[in-house]
């Protein structure tokens, strides 16, 4: 059964009551405050600085203190989630077989010693830094900031204030459709997305995924097909070529204009597909180096799609996308006071600099949020391990309480033919990082990100001049179908950057989906709290991924 979390801030900073109490009478007047210092006298004969109050600059630092104030009281008053997770951990005869562990020692079956999963949990419920250095790794390769879980920030949402569902169970048929989906990916890394219509591979994709029982992705007439295949369920994701325009044209960077065509790496390699490479890998172990394309090309097809997320910084396609939404010259949101005025224009405030600091502004605190899930609540597997568990119970060498239908679908057979195991394949020669899968930080980021750029530019703009990859990625040819939106596009491209990771076989589906709608959260709350620090008046209007229009 789904349980609450034990955790709480006051456990992880010693927070007694008397502070506790101290603190939350800050949060709902300034009687509570020490007096501000007086200030500095002016030189004789100068003008009172304007402040907005009509004051001079003590009453501009008492309205500067209010406003900050009056978001720390909007942080405040959120509501306090049912935090839970999917009640794996103790299940399976206390093996932790459900539960992220890489990086830990494991025995010859990839099973977790016990003793180090107990030190990792111990560690996550003291956040002592000493507690975490006594973890027993497997190998040479460290855990991944767990400690971000439990930051504070001082915009936006608290991460304890957020929550995700359940990640599904792998005893569960969610999981099963989840796995075969990423089981297909693998095999399909290599199908450009120009031939999903009319590959073998997509197509026995579509089939199969097509009669797993609780699939989740996107369907036409109740079934999947070519075109709806490893694509997102929110607004825009279907219309039009597979990658987003974002992820395609040259970004107008100042002075420079950078190309889209990037660093791949070659067809046809694939990683932990042994299974004394598994073992190692979820040891921790180091391991080898990718495989370059010498010939920088434009996204063609997953492979591509893996390379780029490995290797970005996590917020680079939204800010790519923001510079060529202000190099075209999309318009603002109509709630953007500036769109209105005749003898002022916007810069520091609602111009292009305020949007190309606040897009990526956004990506920190979304991390801090996911990390509290991914290690404090959730601790998903990864797909990768799971591949272990699949392999062990079609050999027969554990018994593993694994939901019968990823043990059925031809997709494992498929797999076994091309590498001899059924392990699912990596395309990154580590396979995944060293921290649990849900939610997933590239999502995460990605739902904040394009939640800004939604509620900044006009979603209904249409884009100029669509493009798509040529066959072989070397150049860009016109793309010829039905209008594309600023909206529906940069959904796209949260899309395309979240499923990237899946092509690589390190994330989930609801690591993706979930994760899009977490993002979007924390963005509404920091656009929330920033309103109150305008002078102008302004509002924001968005198209959430749910497909449900709100305004700020």
């Amino acid at each position: 059964m789904p349980r609450q979390s034990e955790l709480t801030r006051r456990k992880f900073l010693g927070v007694g009551c008397a502070t506790a109490a101290t603190l939350a009478s800050t949060m709902v007047g300034v009687s509570s405050l020490a007096a501000p210092e007086t200030a500095a006298a002016a030189p004789p004969g100068s003008p009172a600085p304007f402040d907005p109050s009509g004051g001079n600059l003590q009453q501009r630092r008492t309205s500067a203190r209010l406003t900050r104030l009056d978001a720390a009281q909007l942080a405040f008053t959120r509501p306090l989630p049912v935090i839970a997770n999917n009640g794996e951990e103790n299940d399976y005869g206390g093996k932790r077989i459900g539960n992220f562990s890489k990086g830990l020692p494991h025995n010859g079956l990839g099973e977790v010693d016990p003793a180090a999963y107990n030190a990792l949990l111990f560690a996550l419920s003291t956040g002592n830094n000493a507690d975490f250095e006594a973890i027993p790794l497997g190998g040479a390769r460290p855990l991944r900031n767990p400690q971000a879980g439990i930051a504070f920030d001082l915009e936006g949402p608290d991460s304890h204030h957020l929550a995700l569902r359940p990640a599904p169970r792998i005893d569960g048929a969610e999981n099963s459709a989840e796995a075969a989906e990423l089981y297909w990916m693998a095999l399909a890394r290599d199908v450009n997305f120009s031939d999903y219509t009319s590959h073998p591979l997509t197509l026995a994709a579509a089939a199969d995924l097509s009669g797993f029982s609780d699939f989740r992705g996107p369907k036409a007439g109740g079934v999947v097909t070519p075109a709806t295949l490893f694509r997102g369920n929110t607004p825009g994701d279907l219309n039009g070529p597979y990658i987003s325009q974002f992820l395609l044209k040259d970004i107008p960077y100042g002075s420079l204009t950078v190309s889209q065509r990037q660093q791949t790496v070659v067809p046809g390699v694939d990683y932990v597909t042994s299974f004394a490479d598994w073992v190692h890998i979820q040891n921790g172990g180091l391991s080898g180096s990718d495989s370059f394309d010498s010939t920088p090309r434009y996204i063609r097809n997953g492979r591509d799609m893996g390379q780029y997320v490995h290797v970005d910084a996590l917020y680079e396609a939204y800010l790519n996308a923001c510079l060529l939404l202000l190099g075209m010259g999309a318009p603002f949101d109509p709630g953007n006071p500036y769109t209105h005025m005749k003898k002022q224009d916007a810069f520091g405030t609602f111009g292009g600099p305020h949007i190309l600091s606040l897009v990526t502004e956004v990506a920190t605190r979304a991390l801090k949020v996911v990390w509290y899930e991914k290690w404090f609540v959730h601790r998903r597997l990864r797909p990768e391990a799971f591949g272990g568990l699949v392999h062990n119970r079609r050999t027969g060498a554990a018994n593993y309480l694994v939901h019968s239908e990823i043990l059925n679908t031809p997709v494992l057979n498929e797999t076994f033919n091309r590498f001899g195991t059924y392990l699912l394949p990596q395309a990154y020669p580590e396979g995944s990082p060293l921290h649990p899968a849900y939610g997933a930080g590239h999502a995460t980021v990605a739902g904040a990100c394009v939640t800004i750029l939604k509620a900044w530019f006009d979603e209904s703009f249409i884009l100029p001049n669509p493009v798509v990859a040529s066959a072989d990625g070397l150049s860009l040819v016109p793309y010829v179908g039905a209008p594309l939106t600023v909206g529906g596009e940069l959904n796209k491209v949260a899309a395309n950057i979240a499923n990237a990771r899946n092509f690589a076989g390190i994330h989930w589906r609801t690591d993706f989906s979930e994760s899009l709608k977490l993002g979007e959260t924390i963005a509404i709350g920091i656009l929330k709290e920033q309103k109150g620090t305008y002078n102008e008046e302004a509002s924001f209007t968005l198209t959430k991924f749910d497909g449900t229009t709100i305004t700020i």
